[in-house]
């Protein structure tokens, strides 16, 4: 019974490499369940804690108190999932890039750990990780938006519940799937040149991110007097400015990328753009000391960087097949991931900044996409045209009927050329050797014999009744001998 048992077992197939864990029991699971949707939440809300108890107490002439950083601490984590503030009547809405990266990092890895220890091997058994954390932080959001009500620092309590309810789905959903193998299942299910395309996009947007990075860096490096000007003598000061900055520093290279493709950004009045500048008044902020104060003619040299990136990713995709309007649909699909990745680091980098000369801090998402699409494809689509193979040439007609290749499913053009020649060569042999048969055939022992007998006849041409090769003579000796030939013989 034991081995019927084994061999008639029906149980669902894991999707990934995970091997089935011992049943656990329900509290067990509930424990597991309860430590994912506490886990980031806690964690993250003692990282923001800290940071500001850190600022607290090396900022000169503040009061330290507990009670004080734990409240703003609930602020603090809103601004680290992107809700906009509220400072008064005064909005908020360029929130640092850094802390939420960081929390959806945490959500994944969270959401990853608590699918093995559950031993869900199939994405349905790992919905209640999915819902627990998403839920847990939208829910988590909405009370401290509550608690917020009536305090120097507001958040709506319906953005509050909804966008850090996003981004752990996001997160938990990524987690979730990389520990289950569903990355493998999908990519097995697409269109391979689609996804090739996807992971050349991934290519261009992180070396566009790392082009942004490499000038922002070489500009704050070229300006480091400026920047080490902003620092104040005071060490609480000095820690709270370099604090802020590296918070804000995707924020920056994202600008920087929007920059380096064109667009360009705006902080307030001033603009900055490959082919325009606008002046205007700058925070005094560290991270902004490598702004230029005018235009240069040499920015357009900058360009070489996104057009490298868009050869690059047609590089990568030269060999996806042997077609090539398959190869330039695949950059296109590059193109519009690279597009997308600048909307969402456009859109999450940018925002209100109170109401004062810096508000708003924009990137043109609708134009950086659209450049950024096309610096992928025009020239990935060039490299990936002329780099690639190319299909072969269709065979003659003269080779429709040749056995040799009514079979092959592809033909090789040497091949094709030398068939070719050979059938012509033999189609001109036979064309000569029938005149020269005609012409130049000796003739038998008939023929000699009837050629005797009309001389001897005296018939003038011979050669009109000459009889076919092989045709038996029967009537032609009767009048041999001194009888000529009669008028109408002639």
């Amino acid at each position: 019974m034991r081995i019927m048992d084994l061999l008639t077992d029906s149980r669902e197939e894991p999707v990934g490499d995970l091997e089935p864990d011992v049943e656990l029991s329900r509290a067990a699971r509930v424990r597991v369940l309860l430590a994912a949707a506490l886990g980031p939440l806690v964690t993250g809300y003692a990282v923001v804690a800290t940071v500001l108890t850190l600022v607290a107490l090396t900022a000169p002439r503040t009061v330290f108190s507990g009670t004080g950083v734990l409240l703003a601490a609930g602020p603090g984590w809103l601004a680290a999932h992107q809700v906009r503030l509220g400072l008064g009547v005064h909005p908020l809405g360029v929130l640092p890039l850094l802390p939420t990266l960081g929390a959806l990092v945490l959500a994944a890895r969270t959401a990853s750990g608590a699918t093995v220890r559950l031993g869900c091997r199939t994405p349905r058994g790992a919905l209640p990780v999915f819902v627990t954390i998403t839920g847990a932080h939208a829910l988590f959001g909405l009370v401290i938006a509550l608690c917020a009500q009536g305090s120097p620092v507001t958040a709506n309590p319906m953005v509050a519940f909804a966008v850090p309810g996003l981004l752990a789905a996001a997160a938990s959903a990524v987690g979730i799937a990389r520990c289950c193998g569903l990355p493998d299942v999908v990519a097995e299910r697409l269109d391979p040149l689609a996804l090739r395309g996807v992971r050349a996009g991934a290519l261009g947007l992180a070396v566009l991110v790392a082009c942004g990075a490499v000038v922002f860096t070489v500009a704050t490096a070229l300006s480091w007097r400026t920047v080490a000007d902003m620092y104040e003598p005071a060490l609480g000061s000095s820690f709270g400015m370099f604090l802020l900055s590296v918070l804000y520093l995707p924020n920056a290279v994202t600008a920087t990328l929007s920059f380096v493709t064109g667009p360009g950004f705006s902080i307030g009045d001033l603009n900055v753009g490959m082919f325009g500048y606008r002046g205007g008044a700058v925070p005094g902020v560290p991270l902004l000391g490598g702004l230029p104060e005018h235009h240069a003619a040499w920015w357009p040299a900058l360009l070489v960087l996104p057009a490298a990136t868009g050869a690059l990713v047609g590089w990568s995709l030269r060999k996806v097949d042997a077609d090539p309007a398959q190869r330039i649909r695949a950059v296109a699909v590059a193109g519009a991931v690279v597009a997308l990745g600048c909307v969402l680091l456009g859109s999450l980098s940018g925002g209100r900044l109170g109401d004062g000369p810096f508000d708003p801090v924009s990137v043109p998402v609708g134009v950086a996409s659209i450049v950024a699409f096309c610096w992928i494809f025009i020239p990935g689509s060039f490299v990936a045209f002329f780099t690639g193979e190319h299909e072969p040439p269709s065979p003659p007609e003269a080779l429709e009927d040749n056995e040799a290749f009514e079979d092959a499913e592809e033909v090789d053009v040497d091949e094709a050329a030398e068939a070719v020649e050979e059938l012509e060569a033999s189609e001109e042999d036979e064309e000569t050797e029938e005149p020269e048969a005609e012409a130049g055939e000796e003739p038998g022992e008939d023929t000699e014999f009837d050629a005797e007998a009309d001389a001897e006849l005296g018939l003038e041409d011979p050669a009109e009744d000459v009889p076919e090769a092989g045709e038996v003579v029967t009537g032609g000796t009767e009048t041999c001998g001194d009888v000529e030939a009669a008028e109408t013989d002639r």
